[in-house]
């Protein structure tokens, strides 16, 4: 069956809808699905698009293409509306780069069935769900009536009351009275009378919490920002913009124009629609000048009325609520959220460990089960088909309250979407193959071209029952993640991903492995998928240590009892339940092992030693190696006697700076100069990777990372500008780098170059160097929110290292032989990831400035890895798999 896979789209949740279409992309079942990419662009083009574009970081990664963009000299990245306000035939012209416009009218002629995984306005509100109805194309979850009332939280509230179910306190502020009122003080005193503080501020048609504000303090500024955000409504001060240098100019322009923290392009400025950063800066510059008053700036897509609403004190739970085999609403376990502060914002969302999933929600069993029968009770009067996510809260005198209904789930990786399904036993390939068997039926419901449904309806069940039954013979490839390192969530990540990709392929059954415990005692666990797609790493070990000693939650039993013929249909012989295992165990288990883990163990050969002594092939670098590698103080050391470019470096050691700081830090001053780099020696993923100013940071840092419990020491914390739940280990020492910069260059970039070996007929390693990415930090150094949340970050690939075609191959065919270099040097095996800098001067001389390597570098789903391999034409799966057979043919040259 062809299934289009519609994705990206017009609303702000764009990014998110772009991520969960990769998603969808990878994990649909190879023996049974055909998928084809249908990127809708914010100008509503429809785009069959060229596989490798799915796999970027960003939509502005590629879209609109580098070669359309204007000049930007500050690095900004658009989106394609930027380009159309400037240029409407030259924006539309975009889709030919990237892959090929396509008409409604040809959908029928490409696809059986459209997959849709988008969100908002345009995506989940009825529009696309009618086009399809239109040309006669089932497609997955619910109807247009269900999706139009789905979207719309004003007229949601309206039905909940209607039916009874119990719901906070609102008002609804227009958007025309809210720009003529003067007295905003008043508004917030009237609604401060009638709803009680903390207040809630919702855009309506918005989801992802985007324009969404708790006001909390009895703050008349803080209300009008709220209100503002959701109105998308930005202020400027123009007397504070005139005091901001570049960098923070700059930096206040990324947020401003960011389209879920912030409103977005293009903007109405005093009548004069603007478009670009570039020309927004110029603009506020000249007015700074001149005035010193405050502009209001208005986003194109904006909302006409707010939804203030009391705060519900209580537990916040997110339920799943599909349709079981009989056309029934079936609500799967509730999953509460733990968060930080009382928004479960976009960042909590969607970035692994920033905060917790507890399935089932701890409460008395029979609460739960209330809360399901409530969830599929909306289920059925929103008339919803399929599946939809249901939010709510829990409050201490036992009420439920339920909002927010979505027809359209999240789909990442860890989402709620897969990860309630993985309870009843389904992993993520299987949840999506059930969704599209239960849309085909819902559709089939509509009284349209009923012949043609069943006809897809019944080959599909019959592919679905053969596939059950037969007996191909896979390789089990063990994939082990998670470990104590501050990188450990991103190894899950990186683990469920190998998980997944393997999963959905004909030739690799992949065993989920959690590895946790120490240095001295590594403990190895079989996953269950249910527990695997547990929220990140520490969800996962606690989940397992309770396991030992309690018995299956009643709820989860008993929903697994309702889905009993679910499971059996699309996951037969699913296991679900752990086992603790050591690793000779791991020789019955598995052909070979793909180590998903980051930091230590994992890259620093330890796991390595293990599977040695067992001959079970592996994926990455050696022992030894990987010995060197994980360490950056030694490998400098090394690649500077062998002539290669790094950083001036040093240790500092906990013993010595707590015995004489003053000493320490004055021996350091006569060898460094400010501003400098502060790092620890042996993690990766950014962590605690700082930019020092000045002696108090470089204190606060040493502080901070010898400090001797895992709680943050509150002076240092705040020097730092660390949040509350950002990763910074405690280490006996870290290491200290000059700052590299320009140093003279015309032109000078950061980049990240990934590889790949194969063993030839010779049997002879031989390197295969992929077109660097070029990354953009917004701030000091690249975060973590850059490096893996959907969305964020900036990575072109290939890099841009010169002007010209000729004189971008010419760098680039230099600054990969100089990382080629590197690895034959350090002896890197498989595949790796190698951070640089790079000068390029007026004379033509190319310097290469190594910063680290990551010897098993992330395998999230859209790290810059899988786009610089899909140059070289590698899809992920393809990648994946050649770095499982360097591993296995390695080791039969050593048996």
């Amino acid at each position: 069956m062809r299934v289009g896979i519609f994705f990206g789209g017009q609303s702000r949740e764009r990014e998110i809808s772009f991520a969960g279409g990769r998603t969808v992309y990878d994990n649909l079942n190879k023996s049974l699905f055909e998928p084809v990419l249908f990127f809708i662009d914010s100008l509503g083009q429809i785009i069959e698009l060229d596989w490798q574009y799915v796999y970027k970081g960003t939509i502005r990664d590629f879209y609109p293409p580098v070669s359309l963009l204007p000049p930007s000299p500050h690095h900004f990245q658009v989106y394609i509306e930027s380009l159309a306000a400037e240029d409407h035939n030259l924006a539309l012209s975009a889709a030919s780069h990237v892959g090929r416009k396509v008409s409604p009218e040809e959908l029928p002629t490409l696809i059986d069935f459209a997959f849709l995984a988008l969100h908002g306005p345009f995506g989940e509100d009825g529009n696309i769900q009618g086009l399809l109805e239109w040309y006669n194309i089932p497609y997955s979850g619910s109807g247009i009536l269900p999706s139009a009332i789905g979207v719309n939280k004003v007229v949601q509230k309206d039905l909940l009351e209607k039916n009874d179910f119990s719901a906070p306190a609102y008002e609804l502020l227009n958007r025309d009275s809210w720009l003529k009122e003067a007295n905003k003080k008043a508004v917030f005193d009237s609604l401060k009378s009638k709803l009680k503080l903390p207040l809630v501020i919702k855009a309506p048609n918005q989801g992802s919490t985007i324009g969404v504000a708790i006001i909390d303090k009895d703050s008349v500024e803080d209300f009008v920002d709220g209100m503002n955000r959701a109105f998308f409504i930005e202020e400027i001060d123009l007397s504070w913009w005139a005091t901001l240098a570049n960098e923070g100019k700059r930096t206040e322009l990324i947020k401003l124009t960011d389209i879920r923290e912030g409103i977005g392009l293009p903007v109405m400025m005093e009548g004069e629609w603007i478009s670009h950063p570039e020309k927004l800066w110029v603009k506020l510059d000249h007015l700074a000048s001149t005035r010193k008053d405050t502009i209001q700036l208005t986003s194109q897509h904006a909302e006409e009325t707010v939804l203030v609403e009391a705060f519900i004190k209580g537990r916040e739970f997110s339920c799943i609520v599909i349709e079981n085999d009989n056309g029934a609403p079936m609500a799967l376990p509730p999953t509460e959220i733990r968060k930080i502060k009382d928004l479960f914002d976009y960042r909590s969302k969607y970035l692994p460990g920033i905060s917790r999933k507890i399935t089932p929600i701890e409460l008395p069993d029979g609460d739960i089960q209330r809360i399901r029968e409530q969830c599929e009770r909306l289920f059925t009067a929103l008339h919803c088909q399929v599946y939809a996510r249901i939010d709510g809260f829990y409050t201490e005198d036992g009420s439920i309250f339920l909002n927010d209904p979505n027809t359209t789930s999240g789909m990442l990786p860890s989402s709620f979407f897969f990860h309630q399904a993985a309870e009843i036993g389904l992993n993520p390939s299987q949840f999506l193959t059930y969704i599209i068997r239960t849309s085909l039926a819902a559709r089939i419901k509509t009284g349209k071209m009923i012949h043609q449904m069943k006809g897809l309806l019944k080959k599909l069940d019959t592919e679905i029952q053969l596939l059950a039954v037969s007996e191909v013979k896979k390789i089990n490839v063990g994939v082990i993640m998670g470990g104590f390192s501050s990188e450990r969530h991103i190894s899950v990540e990186s683990g469920r991903n190998i998980f997944e990709k393997l999963a959905s392929s004909t030739k690799y059954h992949p065993v989920p492995i959690f590895l946790t415990g120490s240095e001295e005692n590594h403990e190895l666990y079989l996953l269950p998928v249910n527990i695997m797609l547990k929220d990140n790493a520490d969800d996962i070990r606690e989940k397992l240590h309770a396991a030992a000693s309690k018995n299956e939650h009643p709820v989860i039993g008993q929903i697994k009892s309702e889905a009993g013929t679910i499971t059996s249909t699309y996951a037969p012989g699913t296991i679900l339940k752990y086992k603790r295992i050591k690793y000779e165990d791991l020789s019955g288990l598995v052909d070979a092992v793909f180590i998903a883990l980051h930091g230590r163990p994992g890259e620093d050969g330890a796991v390595q030693v293990e599977l040695e002594k067992l001959g079970i092939p592996y994926n990455g670098s050696g022992v030894d190696s990987s010995r060197i590698t994980i360490n950056k103080y030694e490998t400098n050391e090394l690649l500077m006697k062998h002539g290669i470019s790094v950083a001036n470096h040093t240790l500092v050691y906990k013993e010595e700076y707590l015995a004489h700081p003053a000493k320490t830090i004055a021996e350091l001053e006569k060898g460094f100069t400010y501003p400098l780099i502060a790092k620890p020696a042996d993690d990766g993923c950014s962590s605690a990777v700082k930019k020092i100013r000045n002696q108090q940071e470089l204190c606060a840092f040493a502080e901070m990372m010898f400090r001797d419990t895992p709680e943050f020491l509150p002076a240092q914390q705040k020097v730092l500008k660390l949040k509350d739940n950002e990763e910074f280990p405690q280490k006996s020492y870290f290491l200290l780098e000059d700052l590299i910069d320009r140093n003279g260059a015309t032109h000078f970039l950061e980049i990240t170059g990934g590889m790949l070996t194969s063993i030839n007929d010779n049997g002879d390693r031989v390197y295969e160097l992929f077109e660097p990415s070029e990354t953009l930090a917004t701030g000091d150094v690249l975060s973590l929110e850059e490096k893996f949340l959907a969305g964020e970050g900036q990575n072109i690939t290939p890099a841009r290292f010169g002007k010209t075609p000729e004189e971008n191959k010419r760098v680039s065919e230099k600054v990969r032989k100089d990382l080629e270099k590197v690895a034959e040097i350090l002896n890197i095996e498989g595949y790796a990831r190698i951070d640089a800098f790079v000068r390029i001067y007026e004379d033509g001389k190319v310097e290469t400035i190594i910063i680290e390597i990551n010897s098993l570098p992330g395998m999230t789903p859209a790290t810059c890895i899988f786009h610089q391999s899909a140059i070289n034409g590698y899809k992920p799966y393809e990648f994946i798999d050649a770095i499982l057979t360097y591993g296995m043919q390695r080791q039969k040259l050593i048996a």
